[in-house]
């Protein structure tokens, strides 16, 4: 268990809890503040600062001594993203039930897994330090353009749209699988 632990420090996984926690109460409080508490959009804003805050973890602080480590890394790198997905939406779907408020866990289920996988895609691509890139520029996509009729309207803005979207529902599983895949395979770029 103790391997447990440290790697969990060596990914700062405390550090994302965090960050995790803090961004889901203020962001439901301040939703339920403004009024608009049942904006999906809050939703949203928590699930892409989750993923931001899994991407800082996504390599350790040695590159060179993750690569050399004697067990395999590509289920652990899976692990690792499916333990962040799952938790960036407990702590959601816990802090809105906490203040009374709904949501749906399909819109959940699905941002999750695909902003995750953006910030997988993220870590293999650009390396620790841009990982958190991809997932918030679909967040900024989904808020900045209007939601469309067009598949590529469609496409861009999957994050804000409502669960049942077929090319939403797609564009997340091919983000979570792809990076899942990307990253659990190659590892963090250098």
């Amino acid at each position: 268990m103790r391997w447990l632990t440290l790697y969990a420090r060596s990914r700062q996984v405390p550090a994302a809890l965090a960050a995790v926690l803090a961004g889901a109460v203020a962001v439901c409080v301040f939703g339920r503040a403004v009024g608009g508490a049942d904006d999906p959009r809050l939703s949203v804003l928590v699930l892409a600062a989750g993923a931001t805050a899994l991407a800082v973890g996504l390599a350790g602080p040695d590159l060179a001594l993750d690569r050399t480590a004697a067990l395999r890394w590509p289920p652990r790198r899976a692990a690792h993203l499916l333990g962040g997905a799952v938790l960036a939406g407990a702590v959601l779907l816990t802090a809105r039930a906490g203040l009374g408020l709904s949501t749906d866990l399909a819109l959940v289920v699905r941002d999750s897994a695909g902003l995750t996988g953006l910030a997988a895609l993220g870590a293999a691509w650009c390396g620790r330090s841009c990982a958190w890139l991809p997932p918030f520029v679909a967040l900024a996509l989904a808020f900045v353009l209007p939601p469309g009729p067009g598949t590529l309207a469609q496409v861009l803005t999957w994050p804000m749209l409502p669960p049942g979207t077929p090319a939403a529902t797609w564009a997340a599983l091919v983000a979570a699988a792809v990076g899942t895949a990307v990253y659990a395979l190659g590892g963090p770029r250098r």
